[in-house]
């Protein structure tokens, strides 16, 4: 509590050598400026000089008097001063350059020059030049252009200064400071990460309050990662540590360090943490910090951002936590920063920042329509429901879509189906009203898309239907199937998969068996169902062939999540073959469901061609009349005793 109370009663004793710098950097300058001025002053005049040089010509005395003998001069003026006379020849009299003017020395001493020239008719003039200098000439021809080339050159290196030009920002931190609640965000706006919040909340709180803990002997963390995917809200919370902190928050980017000349980017850092202990306590938060971050390894030497990562490891390493300085930083690819940035002692802390589950999406979904009218009617638990796998900065994003779709019909508040529409132009796009599919291909999509929807009605294991549309979107779907799960699930079963692997090939299999041929609208189905069945076989040991050997690890888990095989040659072509199986025990049951529901497949699929759009809720009336209908014609007396007639014979 001294430390701390110290550093806040004595600021200027922190930031002394900072001062002191900031005048030498600004004695720099100005002495830059005069050697820049000078420089170009007597550049000036010796250009000046040079270019009057360029329009002179000399010619000896001799040929002077020649000239004058030979008549073709008429005219010569005497420059004492200068200590030459200047020639103005009589038309074709003499050859010279356009532009260019003839002149010879001055000899006093030829006293008959004068009535050579009247004898001759030639034009004598003789200008004397009052050599007396006042003050005002001196300042109007050494006085006045130095000080407007001073003046410009402070103008321009004031505008190099500003824009981060070399005098203003080599080596000086570009970081945003905070204080208090001037971000304008807190923890009360931060929904969805309990467990993050609540690791960020301790080090506030031990800012505040670092009695509590020192008494028991707890040290304040160095540093704390978060790391999640995208839009998860990494920049979020930290800005809401800025508005709890009540501290100076210094914000800034990894590239911000990043800088063409070498050893630019490790001076920023000194810089940086210089300005940190100044102002201790405070927090000092860096985004994206992998930009200076990534591993060092033997390919590259002692490069900028290796240099950089150097400075930035040393000064986590000299600094003090009892000055209450904490070092928050974001990145969405642990996996490739420096092993010894991660290390105990640095950031001491990872704090995950992933997407949100059921209770935290409605918790988003709370804080994002809090200033939004809803209507009475509207349910944000279906909502959330419907969104799993969604980051927070989606679950905004629908908010406001649902909010200026409800202005563009014409409503004052937000409906139910404002926001289901928002969730389907978030997920698959606008509708594409000047898209129209011809009757054929409109028939083949529809059947399409019914042939997913009939599968998940069928199998046990699949998710319920909520939407059915055959209306293109601006993503590029022709049509689609929404789903929305029951319960939210963590864990998924061999059955589970196999049933959603059936019901994304049942599109395709619904082409086949209406119309004989396949066409190439089942791409993404496929693209998705390989995925789903090659992470059976490589990753969750669902294969008998392979167990539970791992067969692939996951790169970039946060962001793409691409899988890398770590196997044979000769392996990996038994995991195609295997996946391949799978893939078509799935095609067989999808194939086999479809044939056994012929009729409420081909009522469904006319009725949606002429609805375009159907809810879950109309499918599974109009699924369950057709299988009633065949029930009851399968038990008819008369249709039982035409069958066994037609089995006798």
């Amino acid at each position: 509590m001294e430390n701390q109370n110290n550093n806040q009663n004595n600021p200027n004793q922190n930031g002394g050598g900072s001062d002191n710098n900031h005048r030498r950097n600004n004695r720099f300058s100005w002495i830059i400026c005069l050697v820049a001025a000078l420089f170009v002053l007597f550049s000036f005049t010796y250009m000046s000089k040079q270019m009057e040089a360029g329009t002179l010509k000399e010619i000896t005395y001799s040929e002077f008097i020649d000239l004058l003998e030979q008549g073709k001069l008429s005219a010569i003026e005497v420059q004492p001063d200068k200590e030459r006379i200047v020639l103005t020849p009589v038309s074709g009299g003499v050859e010279y350059g356009v532009g260019i003017t003839y002149y010879t020395g001055y000899f006093p001493y030829d006293t008959g020059l004068q009535q050579r020239c009247e004898e001759a008719g030639i034009k004598y003039a003789a200008t004397y030049t009052d050599k007396t200098v006042t003050i005002l000439d001196i300042i109007l021809s050494y006085v006045l252009p130095f000080v407007l080339i001073y003046v410009v050159m402070i103008l321009l290196f004031r505008m190099l200064t500003k824009n981060g030009g070399m005098m203003g920002s080599v080596g000086k931190s570009n970081a945003k400071v905070y204080v208090e609640k001037e971000t304008g965000v807190t923890f009360k706006d931060v929904a969805g990460q309990d467990e993050a919040k609540e690791s960020v909340t301790e080090l506030v709180d031990f800012l505040h309050n670092p009695g509590k803990y020192t008494r028991i002997g707890a040290k304040l963390p160095k540093g704390a990662l978060l790391v999640g995917p995208p839009g998860t809200g990494k920049t979020l919370l930290a800005k809401a540590v800025a508005g709890e902190a009540k501290v100076p928050f210094f914000s800034l980017s990894g590239s911000d360090f990043v800088e063409m000349f070498v050893g630019v980017g490790a001076s920023r850092v000194r810089d940086l943490f210089k300005q940190a202990q100044s102002q201790a306590p405070c927090i000092v938060f860096i985004d994206e910090i992998d930009a200076i971050g990534k591993s060092r390894d033997s390919h590259y030497g002692n490069d900028e951002r290796e240099q950089t990562l150097n400075q930035l490891l040393s000064e986590m390493d000299g600094f003090d936590t009892s000055k209450g300085i904490v070092i928050l930083a974001a990145t969405n690819r642990p996996e490739v920063l420096d092993k010894a940035l991660l290390r105990p002692g640095r950031f001491d802390r990872r704090i995950i920042v992933d997407k949100p589950d059921l209770k935290g999406r409605l918790e988003i979904l709370k804080v994002h329509a809090k200033n939004v009218l809803m209507h009475d009617s509207v349910d944000l638990e279906a909502i959330a429901l419907a969104t799993s796998g969604v980051v927070g900065s989606d679950l905004a994003n629908m908010i406001n879509e649902a909010a200026i779709l409800a202005v563009k019909e014409g409503r004052t508040v937000v409906t139910q189906e404002d926001l289901f529409e928002s969730v389907e132009v978030v997920v698959a796009g606008k509708e594409k009203k000047d898209r129209i599919l011809g009757a054929e291909e409109k028939k083949i999509v529809a059947y399409h898309e019914i042939g997913h929807a009939l599968v998940t009605a069928v199998e046990k294991k699949a998710e319920p239907v909520q939407k059915i549309t055959i209306v293109p979107r601006t993503m590029g779907t022709l049509g689609y199937v929404m789903q929305v799960p029951e319960e939210e699930k963590y864990l998924m079963s061999k059955e589970e998969l196999m049933a959603r692997l059936t019901m994304l090939l049942a599109g395709r299999a619904a082409e086949e068996l209406v119309f004989g041929s396949v066409t190439t609208g089942a791409s993404n189905d496929i693209e998705r169902a390989t995925s789903i069945a090659r992470a059976m076989v490589t990753q969750y040991g669902m294969s008998k062939k392979f167990g539970m050997m791992g067969l692939e690890s996951v790169e970039n888990r946060y962001l793409d999540g691409r899988p890398v095989l770590n196997c044979a040659d000769e392996t990996a072509a038994e995991i195609d073959h295997e996946v391949m199986e799978i893939l078509d025990r799935a095609y067989e049951r999808a194939f086999s469901l479809l044939g056994e529901n012929r009729d409420p497949l081909d009522r469904l699929a006319a009725h949606l061609i002429e609805k375009e759009t159907i809810s879950g809720k109309e499918f599974m009336e109009i699924f369950r009349e057709a299988k009633r209908k065949d029930t009851e014609e399968e038990n008819d007396p008369e249709i039982i005793s035409d069958v066994a007639a037609e089995e006798k014979l």
